[in-house]
């Protein structure tokens, strides 16, 4: 692209950036959800239209850095599920918006059990 033809400059919000990763996050294999923080000493699970609960964003013109809070499935290595996690996310955001992310930090806070899963079987059973 020619630099001469530049007619303005955009600038990408941190909350587009925050749901572009908190979507990306939630399709990662193995992250049961997003965490709105830890409250009690129990982590609450959130998914859907608090996609951005759980992701903090510092946004430039040119950089952006991605701080994720998550819950994990039982049983899974956790180590490898956050290296996927923090690949989605990058690929994600560089892919949709064109900056370079510098860093995704991913805290793990908490441990979903398949018994915390049963609620939403029987809505899949329903037609």
């Amino acid at each position: 692209m020619n630099e001469d033809l530049q007619t303005g400059i955009i600038r990408i919000s941190d909350d587009v950036v925050a749901t572009i990763a908190g979507l990306a996050a939630l399709e990662t294999p193995g992250i049961a959800g997003m965490s709105g923080g830890i409250s009690e000493g129990l982590a609450k699970r959130l998914s859907g239209k608090n996609v951005q609960k759980g992701v903090s964003v510092e946004v430039g013109q040119l950089e952006a850095a991605i701080d994720l809070r998550v819950i994990v499935h039982y049983g899974i290595p956790i180590q490898e599920v956050c290296r996927q996690l923090q690949l989605n996310v990058r690929e994600s955001v560089e892919n949709m918006t064109g900056l370079n992310v510098v860093e995704v930090n991913v805290k793990v806070e908490g441990v979903a059990f398949k018994e915390e899963e049963t609620s939403e079987e029987p809505q899949l059973r329903l037609k």
